[in-house]
């Protein structure tokens, strides 16, 4: 018997012994899940995730719809072309009784981009939503026997890109006033991906050609095909393959692969000199010691008497020439070769508005003081006679009303008028 009461009590006490480490075994798993939950709440979804809210925004187009609206893609409507492919001025029907212009990029399979990319723009440009970012209102993705259609449809805009206003000499210049606030927009678009979206978004890919200008000269970002998502939290970076522009990238990214948001803030200091110069970034044509912007400006620094040399001769003088040295101190400092170093994009924001307040604040018809010892009095006559920036602008305007787009030529406007006929039969 006192056999038998001794198993029974071992017997309980293992019984007991089990029971207690289920109960903990379940108590663990609950914590465990309840731990998993929280993660999952602080942690920030990713553009994917974000993208499955928002899907329902974009517009899915046929084939034919974007064929009728480019009339089957006519070389006359073609208004640019790039990596991705082709983009094409087209018109769609927003209502029963609008129709809207729209540009529409078709990529070219044998192109440098492809579905990633293209995957990649649906996404972030279906995600982010901002003034100074452009508008994607649709796309259209099918696979049929001619192989895979891949198109983008976005937003008109009217002026182009800010590489054709710089760069282009039929154009009349860019007005001072203008430039600074196509930088202080378009810093804005960079400061609202780095810093205001629930995820980081590195843009990569920051150049005057994919700045795009509305009927305003409002700067808006355009192309997120190489745009990538920031580190996630406790890395310093994301490494990935070096893409971009050549001209653009930042050397600690072209060096290491280690892409951050101060890869953008360099590439931003790059078209900061351009806007200042008036140069590009790589011009194989100039003389062998100017070809590259960034060492040529190196000769002529903010601080120095002979900086007033890199400012765009078309500008004719008309700006502030301490307004011109605090912002290429701005894109020196974008351009810091230690990243860490570099300023956050609101706070080149910040920077930028405060300049510009400064120009409102300043003479509009204010003179650049040449600070040359020769300079002599018949210069500074010749200089004051020169059209004061509101002329200036003038003239800009009237120059772009004759060039006109695409759409707005005798062939365009017969296109737009066919369309609202088929539309209306």
């Amino acid at each position: 018997m006192n056999c038998f009461h001794y198993f029974t009590r071992h017997w309980r006490r293992r019984s007991l012994e089990s029971e207690l480490k289920e109960e903990l075994k379940s108590q663990n798993s609950k914590v465990n899940g309840i731990a998993k939950s929280l993660s999952a709440s602080i942690s920030p979804r990713g553009i994917p995730e974000l993208y499955e809210e928002k899907a329902h925004n974009l517009r899915v187009f046929s084939l034919a719809e974007l064929q009728r609206a480019t009339n089957n893609f006519s070389r006359l409507l073609k208004i640019g072309e790039g990596g991705f492919g082709s983009v094409y001025k087209g018109s769609i029907q927003a209502n029963k009784k609008e129709f809207i212009s729209v540009a529409i990029k078709r990529l070219d399979p044998d192109g440098f981009q492809g579905h990633k990319q293209w995957l990649a723009e649906v996404q972030f440009l279906g995600v982010v939503e901002h003034p100074n970012l452009v508008k994607l209102i649709g796309y259209c993705a099918v696979d049929n026997e001619r192989g895979i259609q891949r198109l983008l449809v976005y937003e008109y805009m009217p002026n182009k890109s800010l590489e054709y206003h710089l760069f282009n000499m039929a154009y009349d210049p860019l007005p001072w006033k203008t430039r600074l606030e196509i930088a202080l927009g378009a810093a804005r678009g960079l400061a609202y991906l780095h810093e205001e979206l629930e995820v980081q978004v590195i843009y990569r890919d920051f150049k005057t050609s994919n700045v795009l200008l509305d009927e305003n000269f409002r700067p808006k970002l355009s192309d997120f095909g190489l745009a990538r998502e920031g580190p996630i939290a406790g890395h310093t970076h994301v490494s990935t393959a070096v893409m971009g522009t050549y001209g653009y990238a930042a050397p600690d990214y072209l060096e290491t692969g280690h892409l951050t948001t101060k890869s953008d803030v360099w590439s931003f200091g790059v078209v900061l000199y351009e806007i200042l110069t008036g140069r590009r970034s790589l011009d194989r044509n100039r003389p062998k010691t100017e070809q590259k912007l960034l060492e040529w400006v190196k000769l002529h620094p903010s601080n120095r008497r002979n900086f007033s040399l890199i400012i765009d001769p078309r500008l004719e003088g008309q700006y502030s020439i301490d307004l011109a040295r605090n912002v290429a101190k701005l894109a020196d400092d974008c351009l810091s070769k230690s990243a860490k170093e570099r300023p956050r994009m609101s706070q080149v924001v910040e920077r930028l508005r405060q300049i510009i307040i400064n120009a409102d604040e300043s003479n509009p018809g204010e003179k650049n003081i040449n600070l040359f010892e020769n300079d002599d009095l018949l210069d500074r006559e010749e200089k004051s006679n020169q059209p004061n920036p509101s002329k200036l602008w003038q003239r800009r305007m009237a120059h772009l009303a004759k060039l006109g787009e695409p759409g707005e030529t005798a062939i365009g406007r017969r296109f737009m008028t066919l369309q609202k006929t088929k539309s209306g039969s």
